[in-house]
């Protein structure tokens, strides 16, 4: 939590204000049962109207004042947690886009929505209830126990006992619960990532008929979390009836006491409701104190989690200045191998080619033969565990995240497009393009069609579900086109679109006047078979390279892939 108070800092006013108008209201309120004793001992025991009317407009007014001071306090007290959540929202957000993508592989989408939404509303309402009652509740039950004495200390050692007593079992079971809590979150991590899973691989579970399937494995999550909840909730639950207990029992031994005082004339009888007034506010406040304690618990842990990902290092260090680069040649593999985190093995094994720039590239190979993971280490969103790549002759580690990334445009397997207009969406790639110029990339990118038919104000649902897939990836080789990239990667970006319109794709990005470097990740060799050359790739390593034509006769890997597309016999005519 003390990670997380730097959030808190502009608030710095209303974190104290908050506070003491809750103190001021509690001071009054303290006040109450004197005021109380005082209509029944000088009012109603002599008869006296006028001082029953006076005392009663005191009450009145310690309950106006009372009134406006909490209302205030709540102002404040909203304002800051409000504020202080907002703030911490922000940067988690900030520092999530400074992760990598081997970290965000390793902790997991699911877990960072919770710590993002869950978490971060349990901690607002955690620094909400710390700011009002924190020093409120405590002040009432000892403020109370103090007035207690002043009344009568005999009766009064009846509170110095029950609050001790009742702190322990406060503090005790929360000290139980505290961890618990933990438990809970970790386990409602895995429901909704059960739940997203499931909505957003709905029509893949459907086509299956895996409905019963995946609604068994929410309910062995979510039995999970519920079990634990109830066991958590049961410890938590003995606080009240417990406090209400010891409260009671002093309570009835109090009225004993204080009746037999009373009768012998050492006390009056508005002192007795006095002190029964007393003990009333301390049982009141202890039980709110009990669930603003129940409560801290969980933003407690909350706030571990949250803090956890601001202490998670983004795994990569970008440099602020921009290298001397020497444009001997586009991109460089030197003996370049990759391993993720936790894997058993290498997903890429010394991998090493040359591509001089403004040629194209073609990537083949079986599925998981690594051709993704090859193309994903020039932007460098995972890092080579051994050799390294080179953009320019200039290790891409040598490069700042954004002039790096500036230089190339990715178009990724799956076609994601963002809640908002074509325009939005296409602004991505570059957002001082003109209307022209998006309209050019998306005639480079046979989507011209697309934006003449709908207009560049046509609003697209949440990852493009209005449009078909060959609409959503040809709008997403354009968002890339629009920000005129060096290099340019195409990561099966074509898969849905038919052969007539994938070669009019080629032919058009050929004829880019700026000529960038072009690399085709493809499994149908119709798609790279005139790139300048071809890379051919099984289980993570480079088995051949050359042209179409090359490797048709010396690569047995590509020809197999190639005669199985076009049928056997055929090759030489393509």
């Amino acid at each position: 939590m003390k990670k997380l108070l730097q959030y808190l800092k502009p608030y710095v006013k209303e974190s104290i204000l908050g506070p003491l108008f809750k103190l001021l209201e509690a001071s009054f309120e303290l006040l109450v049962p004197l005021v109380v004793a005082a209509v029944i001992d000088t009012g109603l025991r002599n008869g006296n109207t006028s001082a029953i009317w006076k005392y009663c407009g005191v009450l009145v007014l310690l309950g106006l004042i009372g009134m406006v001071c909490s209302i205030t306090a709540q102002f404040f007290s909203a304002k800051a947690a409000v504020g202080f959540a907002t703030r911490i929202r922000h940067a988690l957000f900030a520092h999530i886009q400074t992760l990598s993508f081997g970290t965000l592989d390793k902790i997991g989408t699911s877990t960072l929505i919770t710590r993002l939404t869950s978490d971060v509303n349990q901690v607002q309402a955690g620094v909400n209830l710390t700011l009002r009652l924190l020093l409120r509740s405590p002040f009432v039950v000892f403020g109370a126990m103090v007035m207690a004495f002043t009344i009568d200390v005999p009766s009064a050692l009846i509170f110095a006992v029950t609050i001790p007593v009742l702190c322990v079992i406060v503090f005790g079971i929360m000290l139980i619960s505290m961890p618990l809590y933990k438990k809970v979150q970790a386990r409602l991590d895995k429901v909704l990532g059960a739940t997203r899973e499931s909505l957003t691989g709905s029509r893949f579970i459907r086509a299956f008929r895996m409905e019963e399937t995946a609604g068994e494995t929410f309910d062995q999550r979510n039995e999970s979390l519920t079990t634990l909840q109830q066991y958590v909730g049961r410890i938590s639950a003995l606080m009240n009836p417990i406090t209400y207990i010891i409260i009671n029992l002093a309570v009835i031994i109090l009225i004993h006491t204080g009746a037999l005082r009373v009768e012998t004339g050492i006390i009056t009888q508005g002192a007795l409701v006095a002190l029964y007034n007393y003990m009333s506010q301390i049982l009141v406040e202890l039980v709110k104190m009990a669930n603003m304690i129940i409560n801290l618990t969980k933003a407690a842990a909350c706030a571990k989690r949250i803090a956890d990902v601001l202490d998670t290092e983004p795994g990569q260090a970008f440099p602020e200045t921009d290298p001397v680069e020497n444009a001997a040649s586009a991109v460089q593999f030197r003996h370049v191998s990759l391993r993720y985190g936790g894997a058993g093995e290498d997903s890429l094994t010394d991998i090493d080619f040359t591509v001089p720039a403004g040629s194209t590239v073609g990537i083949i190979g079986g599925t998981g033969s690594g051709k993704t993971s090859l193309v994903n280490l020039i932007p460098r969103f995972y890092d080579a565990t051994a050799g390294e790549v080179l953009v320019n002759g200039v290790p891409v580690q040598a490069y700042p995240a954004e002039t790096l990334r500036s230089k190339i445009g990715v178009v990724p397997q799956k076609a994601l497009l963002f809640h908002g207009t074509i325009r939005e969406n296409l602004l991505w790639g570059n957002p001082a393009a003109s209307d022209d110029d998006l309209l050019e990339a998306a005639s480079l990118a046979q989507a011209g069609d697309i934006v003449e038919k709908k207009g560049l104000d046509h609003r697209i649902e949440q990852e493009g579900r209005n449009l078909s897939g060959g609409q959503r990836q040809r709008l997403t080789i354009a968002r890339a086109l629009v920000r005129k990239p060096e290099i340019l990667i195409l990561d099966d970006s074509a898969s849905a679109l038919d052969l007539a319109t994938d070669a009019a794709l080629r032919r058009a990005i050929g004829q880019i006047p700026y000529h960038p470097t072009v690399f085709i990740v493809s499994q149908r060799t119709s798609s790279i078979q005139h790139a300048d050359q071809i890379l051919v790739l099984d289980d993570g390593e480079l088995v051949d390279r050359g042209t179409h034509t090359e490797l048709l006769e010396t690569c047995e890997i590509y020809r197999e892939i190639h005669q199985t597309q076009v049928g056997a016999g055929k090759g030489g005519a393509h």
